[in-house]
């Protein structure tokens, strides 16, 4: 232990600049299209259908669906996993601890762990069970707002992500 906590300040090191690849333009502008578009459709579906369906964690995936679509995190198994076992663990986190400090950290820790082994890791889900236990969820929060929200997301991914020749979407469904 000694030598792990001696050899830490040298692996923060890293490097002073990283990598990156070239800007784009239009996958910008494309991604403002698709970002937006995207929160409308989830505002128009609340309108329509009357239950509010916007949280913040969407916003984050907005950002991985139109920001950075080819990454592993924002992959549909990623996108609708993550946010489900997020509020699934955040209902369960009420119903047995409450909405406390300990049960929104908890719920957010044991939503990584899943997230993890299932392969789902969708760093927004984070957010998901934050959310969820801070607003004392019931079983509802997993079907409205998460997993409505979630599928809107995906089909405004679908659509816009496939509508131009610059983008593809998604790289693998499983």
């Amino acid at each position: 232990m000694r030598k792990r906590l001696y050899n830490m300040p040298r692996k923060m090191k890293g490097q002073l600049r990283g990598t990156y690849a070239p800007r784009s333009m239009k996958y910008a502008l494309w991604g403002f299209v698709s970002g937006t578009l995207s929160i409308l459709a989830i505002h128009a579906v609340t309108q329509i259908e009357g239950h509010h369906l916007l949280i913040g964690s969407f916003g984050a995936s907005a950002v991985l669906l139109f920001g950075a679509s080819e990454s592993p995190l924002a992959q549909p198994r990623n996108l609708i996993g993550g946010h489900l076992i997020s509020a699934i663990v955040a209902v369960v986190t009420v119903a047995l601890l409450g909405t406390g400090p300990l049960a929104t950290a908890l719920a957010v820790g044991v939503s990584l762990f899943l997230m993890y082994v299932t392969r789902t890791v969708h760093p927004p889900g984070g957010s998901t069970a934050l959310i969820g236990v801070m607003g004392g969820a019931g079983f509802m929060f997993v079907l409205v707002p998460v997993l409505a929200g979630a599928l809107i997301l995906l089909l405004v991914a679908l659509f816009t992500n496939n509508c131009v020749h610059h983008r593809q979407y998604p790289k693998n469904w499983i």
